[in-house]
């Protein structure tokens, strides 16, 4: 490997996913102290110091899907001449489905040490809140944007057993949905974060049909982070109809209101909840 005896690094910063207050103050100082700070968004770094009442001494530069390519090598050739570059998206933490991967692979090879400001992440917060088995999962970033391509990889994804994380746009979570609901299965569980940590943060917990259903309304807004259950995670079988409304019973009984019962229920067999509430509510 190549040495570097100038001194120069590269430092990946984790971004608040949307709430300033969940920036460290670590974080703060990176972005104060570097000489360059690549940013995906320029405007969006310019908000985020100002909500942190932080002063970027350093040059700031665009670093985003369209350029980085070309501008990989500028910066690689800065940390050669030993400037400490710091990398910063959106929100979350560089290289994980957003710029930044390609510099520490040119950072390496040339020998510049890569480190970290960790910090929030969408996949992690979303695993957290989902309801899902957390211990084993696996991201799959975003979706092939045509039907056909991600259709086909959908049907290679349908027989696994760890907790999948996907990223989508508003504008495809639709497709996608109705495309899962067919690989999966309508009724495998999955969890639809939008807007995680910000105002008008949503986790819709349903199965995939009834999400499918949710989406082709086109109320889908903002950031979305898909999290559904694994094959493992899916019932063997169904029980019977007596024994769902035993199980609702016991909730019942135990505190939880009709609404909430059924729901748990629904989401433990991987049932719909309409399903197991005309069950509950048969004559």
């Amino acid at each position: 490997m190549p040495e570097n005896p100038e001194g120069g690094r590269l430092v990946l910063v984790g971004a608040p996913l949307g709430n300033p207050a969940d920036a460290s103050a670590r974080l703060g100082e990176v972005l104060a102290g570097a000489d360059i700070v690549a940013a995906e968004d320029t405007r969006r770094l310019s908000r985020l110091t100002r909500d942190l009442s932080v002063t970027v001494a350093g040059r700031v530069v665009s670093y985003f899907e369209g350029n980085e390519e070309r501008r990989t090598p500028e910066l690689v050739q800065a940390l050669l001449d030993g400037a400490t570059v710091a990398v910063v998206t959106d929100g979350g933490m560089p290289s994980v489905s957003d710029p930044g991967y390609r510099l520490v692979r040119g950072a390496l090879a040339a020998g510049v040490p890569v480190t970290a400001a960790p910090g929030p992440s969408a996949v992690t917060t979303a695993l957290a809140v989902s309801g899902l088995p957390c211990d084993r999962f696996c991201f799959e970033g975003f979706l092939p944007r045509s039907g056909g391509a991600r259709r086909s990889r959908l049907r290679g994804l349908a027989a696994e057993e760890r907790t999948l994380v996907f990223f989508e746009a508003p504008h495809r979570i639709a497709g996608a949905l109705a495309d899962l609901a067919e690989a999966f299965g309508p009724d495998r569980p999955a969890a639809l974060c939008r807007e995680l940590t910000k105002t008008y943060e949503e986790v819709l917990r349903r199965p995939l049909g009834e999400l499918a259903e949710w989406a082709a309304s086109g109320t889908a807004r903002g950031e979305i982070t898909l999290v559904v259950a694994g094959a493992s995670a899916v019932p063997a079988s169904r029980p019977d109809d007596d024994a769902l409304r035993a199980a609702v019973a016991a909730l019942e009984t135990a505190g939880s209101s009709r609404r909430d019962a059924i729901a748990a229920v629904a989401t433990e067999y991987g049932l719909r909840r309409r399903e197991v509430y005309g069950i509950v509510h048969a004559d």
